[in-house]
């Protein structure tokens, strides 16, 4: 069983990859996309997006991280894999699956799935370009609109020579809306070798064990559930249950104590409530604390609240 932390645009940054990682139970964590178009990328892109690089692509000395990249050019995709593996990224991510539509009217993204062949074409140039024996992995969805499509997607991909595949387990126009669709999932991995790994709809321990029936998937992916339950990588790997209120609000203060430091120190505000209202699906007191700061304007004010949570055990 391996479980990955998955690349969530504008909110798994360093900061947010590092905290989660902390709590355990992953065994590699996925960058936010680097848009790529028709040009090679100055290093400090790479490092920008993945400063573990700095630290030979490792967080803490022990988490790996994976380079994704987002473009439809395979020369440039080639060009700028190679340098994220140079500058030391622990394999290479595809994506194909953002269902953002700035992304995708830029044809990116989950725009590709409507054409296979161009998915072919980018993973084949990327993997030609790429030592044996580092990883080209991708990341889709089930189709654009028709959730049937993903058998040719998965062809496509398996045949240009990626080592493994990520579905989230429904199509673009599905966005986030439940259910994920885990059982499209198994039916790929019945008539595709490439490894798979399952992603879509997993909150807690008790969603993992259904996905992994429905899908036939140990491998799991998880996104938006390691936001509302920290440690949600040991809660499906059954060695932990999900994190007490307190040990949250502690690293609400580390958090908290990074960003304001941080370059990214103007988007506190917006950010710590974003993430709240995700630990507020599961946990109360996140909510009453979200209601607490939603008003509150500058960052003082906020960091007080928090603290004063912690105050009270």
């Amino acid at each position: 069983m391996r479980v990955v932390l998955a690349p969530m645009e504008g909110v798994a940054d360093a900061s947010m990859r590092q905290l989660l990682s902390s709590c355990g139970g992953y065994d590699w964590c996925v960058t936010e996309f680097i848009r790529v178009t028709d040009v090679a990328l100055p290093d400090k892109v790479f490092y920008k997006y993945c400063p573990e690089l700095h630290e030979q692509g490792l967080i803490a000395g022990h988490t790996p991280v994976r380079v994704q990249l987002l473009g439809q050019h395979p020369g440039p995709m080639a060009e700028n894999a190679i340098r994220a593996i140079e500058l030391g990224s622990h394999g290479l991510d595809l994506n194909f699956g953002c269902p953002s539509n700035t992304v995708t009217g830029s044809c990116g993204g989950a725009s590709m799935l409507k054409a296979p062949q161009s998915i072919y074409d980018v993973v084949s140039e990327v993997r030609k370009a790429i030592p044996k024996q580092h990883v080209v992995s991708a990341k889709i969805r089930l189709g654009w609109e028709n959730k049937d499509d993903c058998f040719d997607i998965v062809q496509a991909v398996q045949e240009a020579g990626a080592t493994e595949l990520t579905i989230h387990a429904r199509t673009k126009l599905d966005g986030y809306k439940a259910p994920a669709h885990w059982h499209y999932i198994k039916q790929v991995k019945q008539q595709f070798s490439i490894p798979i790994i399952a992603n879509g709809e997993v909150w807690n321990r008790e969603n993992y064990l259904q996905c992994k029936e429905a899908s036939a998937c140990e491998d799991v992916m998880i996104g938006r559930g390691a936001l509302t339950i920290p440690n949600l990588a040991k809660v499906v790997r059954g060695e932990e249950a999900p994190l007490s209120w307190p040990g949250v609000v502690e690293l609400l203060i580390r958090y908290s104590q990074h960003e304001i430091t941080s370059e990214k120190a103007k988007y506190y505000q917006s950010r710590v409530k974003q993430w709240l209202r995700y630990l507020s699906g599961y946990y109360t007191e996140a909510d009453d604390l979200f209601r607490n700061i939603r008003v509150l304007k500058d960052t003082h004010s906020i960091v007080e609240q928090i603290r004063l949570q912690q105050s009270k055990f």
